[in-house]
């Protein structure tokens, strides 16, 4: 089969991945093999391709944001039936035995093991999922529109979960890319008043046409402090300064897997009970709260799409934010 696999680390500018022939995978014991329709170019990606999050070992073939349909199943597979379709998120398995995963805490695993990362994902025309890791996706999405829902939109989701916000509260995004434009469309139909913080001129005006209330830059004047947030940019100091319009008593999630160091915080821009909190993989249990809601809003993924051999680039304009929304490879 045919894989863009990482057989080193670098910049994406010196195109890291390479095209090439790779056995087909053969599931095992309670696994599905699934053709690969599409797969999302998340950030995450860029993190492994560049050596900020290196992959345990290498080669290895990138890609967690997974849509395509069951071709075979291991013994003992029961969940899915041939020809259906599935989406793989980041988490790959975990151990079901340690005290996060008995304490509905999976996505904190000692053992997990991650979609394109321990495991070779979906930047391939194959790959291999334990089927308790599978997902059915809602019909009201194409295979492309549905793969950032994988990762954008279940880690955007918890993140708002952990931010607290509540229907109706003042929501600040900060950054504006791929999960963000998922989590304003929750929070909107949550009835949630959204302000975006954003450096882009054109990631704006795309927040305000999803729905957002306000969108500038960090510096300029919102109007009003939010009631929480989330953070999804790659900055230590857009965590600090965000910290200057998050209301007494807010938490702002942070929603990144590698980020720059924070800067010093002054006492005064936490004190009265403003709170930090990291956000973490995700569960199960989110992937499939997030799926029904994301069906019945129904979330509208803003994409560009790729062709597998042309994934360097897609990772390059991810790296750049040369595009709205999300990147997929198209390979169906």
């Amino acid at each position: 089969m045919k894989a863009m696999v990482l057989q080193y680390c670098d910049v994406v500018e010196n195109a890291p991945l390479s095209l090439e022939d790779v056995p087909s995978p053969d599931p095992g014991k309670g696994e599905l093999t699934i053709r690969v329709n599409a797969c999302g170019v998340c950030h995450t990606d860029l993190h492994e391709a560049e050596g900020d999050l290196r992959p345990p070992s290498l080669p290895r073939i990138p890609g967690h944001e997974i849509i395509g349909i069951v071709e075979s199943t291991g013994s003992a597979s029961s969940r899915f039936a041939e020809g259906e379709r599935v989406g793989v998120t980041w988490l790959h398995s975990t151990c079901g035995t340690c005290r996060y995963c008995t304490r509905g805490m999976e996505n904190l695993c000692d053992h997990a093991t991650f979609t394109g990362y321990d495991v070779d994902g979906g930047y391939a025309e194959r790959v291999i999922v334990p089927e308790d890791f599978a997902f059915r996706i809602p019909d009201a999405f194409t295979d492309a529109a549905a793969a950032p829902l994988m990762c954008a939109g279940v880690i955007g989701y918890r993140a708002l979960r952990l931010s607290g916000v509540k229907p109706g509260d003042r929501l600040g995004l900060f950054g504006f890319g791929a999960s963000a434009h998922i989590a304003i469309q929750v929070a909107t139909w949550w009835g949630c008043e959204v302000h975006v913080f954003t450096r882009s001129p054109r990631h704006q005006e795309h927040a305000r046409v999803l729905g957002a209330t306000w969108a500038g830059a960090l510096g300029e004047e919102p109007g009003h402090e939010v009631d929480c947030g989330v953070s999804f940019a790659p900055s230590g100091q857009v965590v600090r300064d965000a910290l200057d319009v998050i209301e007494k008593g807010g938490t702002l999630a942070i929603n990144a897997v590698s980020m720059t160091d924070i800067p010093p915080i002054p006492w005064s821009a936490l004190y009265h009970e403003r709170r930090l909190a990291s956000v973490a993989n995700v569960t199960r249990l989110d992937a499939t709260e997030f799926l029904e809601l994301a069906g019945n809003i129904p979330v509208q993924t803003t994409i560009t799409t790729y062709t597998l051999d042309e994934a360097n680039r897609a990772l390059l304009d991810v790296k750049t934010s040369a595009i709205d929304g999300a990147a997929v490879l198209v390979l169906s």
